[in-house]
């Protein structure tokens, strides 16, 4: 096995190497690689971290100070947080790594000896659900000189251990030392401007706009939400400018004789547009690249320094889904009978009512209380805890993609930012309504009517005919499950994704199917739409590219490990359905899957999910690729329990003939003898290699003889439409009896 590497230029990290560096890192280096503008660098890697910690003998003192900590005791967390960093921040590093750092250091910048740089903190895990801990570590900026970057560097790994990381760790179960801390050190920009750009509207969700906020000095201040900034919306077909608000700044923070600092800003600067109309249109025309490179909405940090705009970071919009479950579905209209007392930016959409609660100071989260409206001037990541019990969210200060805006709308929850004097009007124990969709705050409340969705299991009917191989039923639409299980059916061995798959729906989906099957297995096939079929939705155009050959492009598990975002979202719903709801006969299928390192990819994803195959839980990959059959026991070591035969996609590929064009279908035929050698092939190499076949195409629909032939070649199931149920039973029932003579 190769030693693993601790430093590495971004010239040598690219989108698929987050378990090494981390999101930021990964994306870092993946942005270089395009072309981007984006300041030199390099990172170290987790494994230069989890080689210190294990250096210096760190990880059971660790342990023993975290032992028994409750983490509801403000007091005694950041006591143990404290001494955890302590430790960290006084280990030491090992003389060749040390070396390694300072090289690679002193190459940044041509000239210049000790150059500024950004020291940024980039987490990652090993095998956790839901391993995401943005916002919890530490950046440290305008760092100079070998032993300041050494010391920075150990500082960003204590800060693993801050108060509110042990926190959010301890309260999700995650092991604390099974996340690592890779470290991006990347040259300043000395920025006379700096903010965020998201290639969506990231409340609204509308994709035809380019989003940009901006304010003066370094975007620490922007993102934190101290500053209220410019915002600037760009059209992306025309981009033209749409929309322009420009803020007053009186303070900015930058670097005034060698330490960060807030100066005042000159009167004559004060008022005036951060960036230029020129300016603004390059900052979308980056977002929309950014958009099309990485085929997924992004949430991007910019700075400018002396003319030039640079990138600092990228990552997904976390964001584009349903308000969650603390809204309320209440007409806007209903409000106007209220008195309105205070306006804002609207920064998560949503309507709720709750009692105000002001928060002055970190110190004072404790009084927060589940229901409450938090009314602050500004959060922090030390706050998410609070915001995690609140209805809504009011800040004095920050825009759109300041952290109170985007936490609130990862969490679901109504909010309302820039207000200027809400801690000042709103009064704590007032009942107050929260349109965080128009930014509009109102005296008094109105009547809620909440969502609920009934999930009683129905009871099975049917006596079904017994055989050897089951018989599961496509099923695309879950309101039909409730009749198709009183049939003599064995399970849904394909559940198709295409309907609007964001988790509250699809687990609400999901969970009607797994209920009406009861102990059968619900086969899930995850989301496998083409690019051209995704282009036809609504708005799709804006999203997806123009392709040449859809069918052989952007497609199935490729998509997946290139956007893990999407992916995850149905992942999540799997999740909720199998842990929260408790429908363990939920079962997993993967599309379209090219090759071997692909599926490892994929099943990577799928463990950080938290989802591990187990004996209530298969994994299947689809076989649609006459690679699949080739290389099948090549997949099978990569791990899986059973395969389903795409018939429609295989004998297309293996024939060379598109069934859906009309000037070569009539070449297309599921019985030609090269289709037939594929599926029996894949079914035999099953069989020996132990695990489960089926096939879910069209083909044992429609043809009664290919599935006697399947039968006769040991297939374990066959997944059929629902008109064809009993007569696919009656077929395999007959062929079993008939080669058991």
């Amino acid at each position: 096995m190769a030693a693993p590497e601790y430093v590495l230029p971004f010239s040598k990290i690219d989108k698929h190497d987050v378990a090494i560096v981390g999101g930021k890192g990964a994306n870092l280096g993946e942005m270089v690689q395009a072309g981007f503008p984006v300041p030199d660098g390099f990172c170290l890697t987790a494994a230069a971290y989890r080689r210190v910690i294990a250096e210096n003998s760190l990880e059971d003192k660790i342990r023993s100070l975290l032992r028994g900590l409750d983490v509801a005791d403000t007091r005694k967390l950041e006591s143990v947080s404290a001494k955890v960093r302590r430790l960290i921040s006084r280990a030491d590093i090992p003389p060749e790594l040390v070396r390694q750092i300072v090289t690679h250091y002193h190459s940044l910048k041509g000239g210049i000896a000790n150059p500024l740089v950004a020291v940024r903190s980039s987490a990652t895990a090993e095998d956790l659900p839901e391993a995401s801990f943005a916002g919890q570590q530490e950046t440290y900026l305008n760092v100079q000189g070998e032993a300041n970057l050494i010391q920075a560097i150990r500082n960003a790994w204590a800060s693993l251990f801050e108060a509110r990381a042990v926190f959010y760790r301890q309260t999700q179960g995650f092991d604390h030392l099974k996340v690592a801390l890779a470290i991006p050190v990347q040259l300043m920009v000395a920025s006379r401007v700096s903010g965020v750009m998201f290639s969506i509207n990231p409340v609204t969700n509308n994709k035809n706009v380019v989003v940009i906020e901006a304010i003066w000095g370094l975007g620490e201040k922007i993102v934190q939400g101290a500053y209220t900034p410019d915002h600037y919306e760009v059209d992306k077909d025309s981009l033209r400018l749409r929309s322009k608000v420009v803020v007053p700044q009186k303070l900015e923070y930058v670097r005034h004789k060698g330490s960060n600092k807030e100066l005042a800003i000159p009167i004559s600067r004060q008022k005036e547009s951060k960036l230029t109309d020129r300016q603004i249109v390059e900052m979308a025309k980056l977002a929309i690249r950014l958009q099309q490179h990485y085929f997924f909405p992004q949430d991007v940090e910019w700075a400018e320094e002396n003319g030039k705009l640079y990138l600092v970071q990228t990552r997904p919009v976390t964001t584009i889904k349903a308000v969650g479950e603390k809204t309320s579905t209440i007409d806007s209209s209903q409000l106007t009978q209220l008195k309105l007392l205070l306006k804002g930016d609207p920064a998560s959409p949503g309507i709720t009512g709750g009692r105000v609660r002001i928060i002055r100071s970190v110190r004072e989260l404790h009084v927060i209380q589940t229901g409450d409206v938090l009314v602050t001037t500004m959060t922090t990541p030390d706050f998410v805890p609070a915001m995690r019990k609140a209805v809504a969210i009011i800040t004095d200060r920050g825009g759109q993609t300041s952290h109170a805006a985007i936490v609130s709308r990862e969490l679901g929850v109504p909010a309302i930012v820039g207000t200027k004097i809400g801690t000042r009007i709103l009064k704590s124990g007032q009942s107050v309504m929260v349109n965080g969709t128009s930014g509009e705050i109102w005296q008094g409340t109105v009547a809620p009517s909440e969502r609920k969705v009934s999930l009683k299991p129905s009871r099975i009917g049917g006596q079904p005919v017994k055989t050897a191989t089951k018989v599961y039923v496509n099923l695309g639409e879950p309101e039909l499950a409730g009749g198709i299980a009183t049939r003599d059916v064995d399970g849904v061995g394909l559940h198709d994704g295409k309907q609007k798959v964001f988790i509250d729906r699809l687990a609400e989906g999901l969970a009607k199917l797994c209920s009406a099957f009861g102990y059968r297995p619900v086969v899930y096939r995850t989301s496998d739409f083409k690019t051209n079929e995704y282009r036809n939705l609504v708005g799709g155009q804006a999203y997806e590219p123009l392709e040449p050959n859809p069918m052989l492009g952007y497609r199935g598990a490729f998509r997946y490990v290139t956007d893990e975002q999407v992916f995850e979202l149905e992942l999540q719903a799997i999740k909720a359905v199998r842990n929260k709801m408790g429908y363990k006969n939920l079962w997993l299928m993967i599309p379209f899957v090219r090759n071997p390192r692909e599926l490892a990819k994929v099943k990577n994803i799928i463990a950080a999910n938290g989802l591990y195959r187990s004996s209530n839980f298969k994994l299947w990959m689809m076989v649609e690729i006459p690679t699949n059959v080739i290389l099948l026991e090549d997949y099978v070591k990569v791990g899986i329990d059973g395969i389903s035969i795409g018939s429609n996609d295989l004998t297309m590929l293996t024939l060379g003939v598109d069934r859906d064009n009309e000037s070569v279908a009539v070449d297309y035929d599921e019985r030609d003898p090269a289709a037939l050698w594929m599926f029996e092939t894949a079914i035999k190499k099953a069989h020996k290699l132990g695990i489960t076949s089926s096939m879910c195409g069209q083909a044992p629909s429609e043809y009664s003889d290919l599935t006697r032939k399947l039968i006769e070649w040991g297939i374990s199931s066959v997944s059929v439409s629902p008109d064809v149920i009993e007569k696919t039973r009656d077929i395999v029932a007959e062929c079993e009896r008939r080669l058991a003579r």
